[in-house]
This record gives structure tokens, sequence and C-alpha cells, in this order.
């Protein structure tokens, strides 16, 4: 007993599948670069504005 050749329909279907899934991996790698910048750059505090005294 042989195993089925797989299908034209299948390959497409994973082929989409795969192009769908790294479009995720890289929207969440995106996010979560972006969330390390932001909470690094936290403890950076701006000066304070000084007041222009007339």
């Amino acid at each position: 007993m042989s195993l089925k050749a797989t299908h034209d329909l299948h390959r497409r279907r994973f082929g989409r599948n795969l192009g769908v899934g790294l479009a995720l991996a890289a929207f969440i790698v995106l996010v979560f670069g972006l969330t390390i910048v932001k909470m690094s750059n936290a403890d950076r505090v701006m000066p304070a504005a000084t007041e222009a005294a007339d």
C-alpha cells in the first residue's frame, strides 16, 4: 500500500498558509521590537523645561 501523492490544491493551500504564518510572525516580531525599544527609553527622563523669568 503506497501513500497517495499530494494533490495540487494541498500544495497551494500550504504555500498560502506558510505566507500568512510568516506575515503573522513578522508582525509579532515588529510589535515585540517596538515594545522593547519603548521600554528601554522609559528610563531616560526628558529634562524639565525651564520657564524664562522676565
